[in-house]
């Protein structure tokens, strides 16, 4: 009787240690399908790129006579693509307004934005941010001459532009209840031109924005200089590429780092008065 039972417990035994090894194996096995052997390609993993910009922004992101782009955004994005080793000749530009910007990206239009794209809590829901590679400051634009203007508190009463898919109306209307008169428009480009021609009193967003605008010749056109919100500016990603926003980061903190990026800014706004910051800006962390 003690030989069953002993000769029982010794198959229970190595049933049950064959059992823990097979659980084992199935877990070493599948664990990499779990850690990303599933998850989508980074956007930063390729060879050529496809880059979401503006194409009516002065300074920042123009589309020149010729149909290439020009600016600091469009520098800035060329030098990201080339520490990821894509060549300019790899590199397309496509132009994208700022209600087309998470579309862009859900959709695989492009494979990241830099189109003066700032961070918010509300687009982080959709959108992996890297950066900011660089931190601006909202201001407001009005006609040369105008002196009713000077602040923001100014714009109560005052003709608005609303552009489409950008945030710069609501820090004055919803955040600091300014009770302007907005007056939709589909771009900043527009908006000017509306300034310019009387049809607005202001234009208020981010002052490298209104700096490139304002430099522009014979633009009618002056900054007030009187900032009020920190705008902050990500390189837009596809939701959950953390691998491509942690490379950008890095990329982005050398550009600083070696120089590059106050050459950038030099080139583009060194005229414009404004009060160009060239340290690192403080990223987000990628989520």
């Amino acid at each position: 009787m003690h030989a069953a039972r002993s000769t029982l417990t010794l198959a229970a035994t190595a049933a049950l240690a064959g059992l823990a090894v097979l659980i084992l194996v199935v877990t070493v096995v599948t664990a990499p399908l779990v850690d990303g052997a599933d998850a989508p390609p980074s956007s930063t993993d390729r060879d050529t790129l496809v880059i979401g910009v503006k194409d009516d922004q002065p300074g920042l992101s123009q589309r020149t006579r010729d149909g290439s782009f020009e600016g600091f955004d469009v520098d800035v994005a060329t030098y990201v693509a080339g520490r990821l080793g894509v060549a300019p000749k790899d590199l397309t530009f496509r132009p994208v307004s700022s209600d087309e910007r998470e579309d862009a990206l859900r959709q695989g239009k492009v494979d990241m934005v830099v189109a003066t794209y700032s961070i918010t809590p509300e687009r982080k829901d959709d959108v992996t941010f890297a950066g900011p590679y660089y931190v601006a400051h909202q201001d407001i634009l009005v006609r040369q001459g105008e002196r009713t203007i000077r602040n923001v508190r100014d714009l109560r009463g005052k003709r608005l532009c609303q552009v489409s898919g950008s945030n710069s109306w609501r820090r004055v209307t919803e955040e600091r209840k300014v009770p302007a008169t907005l007056v939709p428009a589909g771009s900043y480009g527009e908006c000017v031109k509306a300034l310019a021609g009387g049809r607005l009193d202001a234009v208020s967003t981010d002052d490298l924005i209104l700096a490139g605008f304002a430099a522009t010749a014979d633009s009618g056109v002056t900054v007030v200089n009187a900032p009020f919100s920190d705008e902050r500016y990500g390189i837009g990603l596809p939701k959950g590429d953390l691998d491509g926003c942690r490379a950008v980061n890095r990329i982005l903190t050398g550009m600083y780092q070696n120089g590059a990026a106050e050459t950038l800014l030099d080139q583009w706004f060194t005229t414009s008065g404004l009060d160009i910051t060239i340290t690192v800006p403080q990223f987000e962390g990628c989520a």
